[in-house]
């Protein structure tokens, strides 16, 4: 099963190729996983791929843009892994997750 990892926080979490990275994402069980529609069309949930192999869905070009795509900038929600992967948060969800990670660290929150 394939290991993801967040950059910017260094967690890491199993996800079969058939769940999203973000369904994955949300069993690391901690608040401040941003969830919007679940389907490509919000995007609240977009990530870059930096390392690794992943398939996709359709997604809203409203929220990816077609050189966002090219960049590896995708949507959490509509990306299923295929091998390891390792991914940065960007955007509105960028905040919460590590914002959260952070708080859970220092037990400030």
């Amino acid at each position: 099963m394939p290991i993801v990892k967040i950059d910017q926080t260094s967690e890491s979490y199993c996800c079969n190729s058939l769940q999203s990275l973000l369904q994955g994402m949300t069993q690391l069980g901690r608040r401040g996983i941003p969830v919007g529609c679940l389907n490509g069309g919000c995007g609240v949930c977009k990530i870059k791929i930096l390392e690794g192999e992943y398939r996709q869905g359709p997604m809203s070009r409203a929220h990816v843009s077609e050189d966002e795509q090219q960049q590896r900038i995708v949507l959490a929600c509509r990306v299923y892994p295929c091998s390891d992967v390792v991914l940065s948060v960007v955007g509105k969800m960028a905040k919460s997750v590590i914002g959260a990670a952070a708080g859970s660290v220092t037990g400030t929150r």
